[in-house]
């Protein structure tokens, strides 16, 4: 499966903080939309890194008195890995398990189009074996 369908399927609803906004921010926004990460954006609407919910845990461990306070774009990764609708999803989670991330963002001719997560690879994963097993089993049968 193509990350585009994931996509399709999932929605291109994608949640962002801005770069100044503090880690309070970001953690009320994780919250509400129970999700793992967001995206940041700078003043002109450029994506600039990702904030997940083990970037925060590290600076609330390293910075436990003031780590709410603290501005986004201090604690955020500003090296961010993307991928491409055309991605094969089991593409898209060998990259992740390689480098130990669990949300890409997916960017096509300089526009964003989502959010993928590990959770929505794995689903997908599973769908395919699931349809795989079936087109068998009716193969074998008859």
């Amino acid at each position: 499966m193509e990350v585009k369908e994931i996509l399709k399927n999932k929605g291109p609803k994608v949640w962002s903080v801005q770069s100044d906004d503090t880690i309070r921010d970001a953690i009320t926004t994780l919250v509400k939309n129970k999700i793992g990460a967001l995206l940041v954006f700078d003043e002109k609407d450029k994506m600039v890194g990702i904030i997940s919910e083990r970037d925060i845990m590290r600076e609330c461990f390293h910075n436990a008195e003031k780590y709410a306070s603290t501005p986004v774009h201090k604690v955020m990764t500003k090296k961010v890995i993307i991928g491409r609708p055309e991605d094969k999803s089991d593409y898209i989670m060998g990259i992740m398990t390689q480098n130990r991330v669990r949300h890409i963002p997916i960017i096509a001719d300089g526009k964003l189009h989502g959010l993928v997560s590990i959770g929505d690879v794995v689903k997908a994963q599973l769908q395919d074996s699931q349809y795989q097993i079936q087109y068998l089993k009716d193969y074998i049968c008859g």
